[in-house]
């Protein structure tokens, strides 16, 4: 039986994140966000941004680069688009609602799917990354930055401990490191090459998940 998301109530609660978002996360979110445009530039001009949701990443991509960003809400669309006329990002291209899990795009087309802060909302997580391996190129990479609750070992209980303050403040500590490794290890050609913490606790996390080139 198919499953059912709720796409329409997630755009009705980006709606009321749109003015606000941008003064809640913009220092707190910016140590992983500029580390991930600089992972997914490392990879070649051609970058995708899943979730790019007010363009918050948008100015870290550097000059020659080529990058689209789709998210579900116009209204943080709107947001993007005002960051890329503001500030002159001519980096910046395309900029589209669409969903994460059926993207628009033909195979094969980025050298980086960049997905800051944004994997740990989606319907269907493995979905979304299905779609965004079809559309890298061999060589290619996933840059993920997200709140990733650690699978084992002293973290995972120090995390425990600390869930109820955690969600207090809208967070979750609930979508594990090891969901990423598991969804990679279906593929032969996809491999995870980096999960290190980031600014400014150690569940926030840089992943990096390599498409191997064919030999």
């Amino acid at each position: 039986m198919a499953v059912q998301y709720d796409l329409e109530g997630q755009k009705r609660a980006y709606a009321k994140w749109a003015p606000i978002y941008d003064k809640v996360y913009v220092r707190l979110l910016a140590d992983a966000q500029r580390k991930a445009a600089r992972a997914a530039a490392a990879c070649g001009p051609q970058i995708l941004e899943v979730g790019v949701g007010t363009g918050l990443v948008l100015p870290y991509y550097p000059k020659g680069t080529r990058v689209s960003g789709i998210d579900l809400s116009f209204e943080m669309l709107q947001k993007a688009v005002e960051k890329k006329v503001m500030r002159g990002l001519d980096q910046v291209g395309l900029l589209a609602a669409m969903d994460a899990c059926r993207l628009g795009f033909a195979d094969a087309t980025f050298d980086a799917v960049t997905v800051p802060f944004v994997i740990t909302l989606v319907p269907d997580p493995e979905g979304a990354l299905d779609e965004m391996r079809r559309v890298l190129k061999p060589g290619g990479e996933i840059v993920i930055a997200s709140k990733l609750g650690a699978d084992e070992g002293p973290a995972m209980h120090i995390e425990q401990a600390l869930a109820p303050l955690v969600k207090r403040v809208g967070w979750s500590i609930a979508f594990k490191a090891g969901r990423l490794r598991a969804w990679a290890a279906r593929y032969p050609d996809m491999e995870v090459v980096e999960m290190s913490p980031v600014f400014p606790v150690g569940f926030f996390k840089l992943v990096r998940i390599r498409r191997k080139a064919a030999a």
